[in-house]
């Protein structure tokens, strides 16, 4: 993956643009969740990399019409490209359909793979949620679990929910998925909660890094014996699986869902419209025991 990047930038530099190229990147993000500034930073470094400037907007109410406009207000202003996460197809695709057909390109990243070539991007940069579901369910089932809890912080997102989806396929249940919110407090209440109300649940997926710190404070409260993985890094989850408190996290490495679309971008515009042949699978891998220790300086900055 890093010999890619480095050849992704250095054909990007010798491309060379006619002009300075500028990108808007428009996220789902509420501004409390540790993911997203990792992706940001992606973003900036590629702009840097190839002489553009990216600018960087999400709404703070996490409301998709509201992110609907941000779409919108960001295509009046003609940028080079769009790139976009899309939890929600529905209240979203209009706005990406609309700036595609005032001619901007458009490249989907993070969640929303199925519907990306459908709403005319040029392409997604991400994991398959669902597989990635699958992988963590497999696993846990390996390790014993037979009846799940999953936790969503985001009800409306799609990804999230396939995650959860996936991850009953891997175990071979019925999806059992509670909304816990992007509150902390409200995410260890109701983890809780649940926990007590059925004693029977040995496996716990968390599908946010904060969300997976949340869930390890409720566990403890509650004196769970429960099997804990996560989705996403951060310092607490590298933490956590380094102390034995989370078995594993799955990596979808954020930092490429914000640096491969502005390099993908740059070299679409200054290459005669050149794209990958594919979208480009930014994960599912594992962060477990066995390699938490080298990744850990790297959660939270470029993983």
């Amino acid at each position: 993956m890093k010999k890619l990047i480095l050849t992704a930038a250095a054909a990007a530099l010798m491309a060379g643009a006619a002009h300075a190229e500028r990108y808007v990147m428009i996220t789902h993000t509420q501004g409390t969740d540790p993911f997203w500034p990792v992706v940001e930073k992606g973003g900036r470094d590629a702009a840097e990399a190839v002489g553009a400037t990216l600018e960087y907007n999400f709404d703070v109410s996490g409301d998709m019409a509201a992110m609907a406009q941000l779409i919108e207000a960001a295509a009046a202003t003609q940028p080079d490209g769009i790139i976009v996460s899309l939890p929600d197809a529905d209240a979203l695709g209009p706005a990406i359909r609309s700036a595609v057909a005032d001619g901007i390109p458009v490249i989907t990243m993070n969640s929303g793979l199925e519907a990306s070539a459908e709403l005319g991007a040029l392409m997604h940069v991400g994991q398959p949620e669902r597989l990635a579901g699958q992988k963590a369910g497999e696993r846990a089932a390996a390790e014993g679990v037979t009846n799940g809890l999953c936790l969503n912080q985001e009800a409306f997102n799609t990804a999230l929910v396939d995650r959860c989806t996936g991850y009953f396929e891997g175990i071979g249940g019925d999806l059992n998925m509670i909304d816990v919110s992007n509150d902390p407090a409200q995410i260890e209440t109701r983890t809780a909660a649940a926990l007590q109300a059925d004693a029977s649940i040995d496996g716990v997926l968390a599908v946010g890094p904060h969300v997976c710190e949340a869930a390890n404070r409720a566990i403890k409260e509650v004196g769970a014996d429960v099997h804990l993985a996560c989705f996403d890094l951060s310092p607490g989850v590298m933490d956590m699986i380094q102390a034995g408190d989370a078995a594993f996290t799955i990596d979808q490495q954020q930092r490429l869902q914000g640096y491969m679309p502005v390099i993908v971008l740059h070299l679409y515009n200054t290459g005669a419209g050149l794209l990958p042949g594919a979208n480009i699978p930014s994960g599912p891998g594992f962060v477990d025991a066995s390699n938490a220790a080298s990744v850990s300086a790297l959660a939270g900055i470029d993983r």
